[in-house]
């Protein structure tokens, strides 16, 4: 049974400070791991080293104990839920990817779900929806101008469609509650793109897991 991703706008669901989720379709979790390194924004070139299954918090100790600090590093957990395989980052992610285009490669469909809570600016949780090396759609899932932009970018038919979804779902909406727009949005993208993330597995179940280490 999968979940959803509604789960994901609740208080600090995977992590303190938000959560970076990568899924896709098309690729294996190695596959997706190794892209995902790839697009690392460092001098240097990354390559996802795998460290055994971990929890969430034993991920998070390890880090400690390899760098310091776990927010000097990037681990990903991975799994798969249906036809989708995704990556759940821990650590020091924030602004530390590239983005996610070549990921899609090859006829990939790869998914960003993204959320920096603890910014210290009012950064917005953000949706990208890629294929085959295309951007279809992305949007600030508030759905308003707090970051720059608003309404839905893309493929201008895709695009389209998702923002009429998002319309009737009456949104944007100023005056409702932000965390209820964000989960009433994530409703909206799952339902269109047929997304599902198992929440206990992610929340507090073993997974296989990497970390991204200079090559």
């Amino acid at each position: 049974m999968t979940d959803g991703t509604t789960w994901l706008a609740a208080p600090q669901p995977i992590t303190f400070g938000g959560y970076y989720v990568v899924l896709a379709r098309g690729l294996s979790t190695e596959e997706l791991a190794d892209r995902l390194a790839a697009t690392v924004l460092y001098d240097t070139e990354h390559i996802a080293s795998a460290v055994g299954e971990h929890t969430g918090a034993s991920l998070l100790e390890l880090m400690d104990d390899t760098y310091g600090d776990s927010s000097d590093g990037i681990g990903l957990r991975l799994g798969r839920a249906g036809d989708w395989m995704y990556a759940v980052a821990y650590g020091g992610w924030q602004g530390e990817f590239g983005p996610l285009t070549p990921v899609s490669r090859d006829g990939a469909h790869v998914c960003l779900l993204e959320y920096e809570e603890e910014n210290g600016k009012p950064v917005p949780p953000h949706f990208a929806y890629f294929h085959d090396g295309r951007l279809l759609s992305a949007c600030n899932l508030h759905l308003d101008a707090s970051w720059g932009y608003q309404g839905v970018d893309g493929d201008p038919a895709t695009a389209a469609r998702l923002e009429k979804l998002l319309t009737a779902a009456g949104l944007p909406d100023p005056a409702r509650d932000r965390r209820e727009v964000h989960h009433t949005a994530l409703v909206v993208v799952e339902e269109f793109f047929g997304l599902s993330l198992p929440k206990d597995a992610i929340v507090s179940g073993t997974l296989p897991a990497v970390l991204l280490e200079p090559a």
